[in-house]
């Protein structure tokens, strides 16, 4: 599954919703240094985290607990898969030969890899 990509400031707001967890937006608001933005802003960003699949809330009163739907994990995996698929032709062989080429990987790293992939 290919999930819609992050923002800068919608990746702040999931990295505070992965370390901190279910937050109503007032809480949310807590966590950012002054100058912090305005909440009608952050509550807007965070429905529309919402909207696209990466949040979800638990309603008390007329207030909203928004909670993770999506984990860290899973959102790095599917930012990866995009990058691979969009720069090196969806092979990740390509992406592996990409990384030797421009030795951003080592033989030995490599070598590890291998074993790795073998011993699975």
């Amino acid at each position: 599954m290919t999930m819609k990509r992050l923002t800068n400031k919608e990746k702040e707001i999931m990295d505070l919703y992965w370390q901190h967890g279910p937050m109503f937006v007032r809480e949310l608001l807590e966590h950012y240094a002054e100058p912090r933005p305005h909440f009608n802003t952050l509550s807007t960003m965070v429905r529309i985290l919402e909207k696209n699949g990466f949040l979800d809330h638990k309603q008390y009163g007329n207030t909203y607990q928004y909670f993770p739907i999506v984990t860290e994990k899973e959102y790095g995996r599917s930012s990866i898969a995009g990058v691979i698929k969009n720069y090196f032709n969806d092979s990740y062989l390509n992406a592996v030969s990409s990384f030797v080429k421009e030795e951003k990987i080592s033989v030995e790293e490599l070598k590890g890899l291998i074993k790795e992939i073998e011993n699975a």
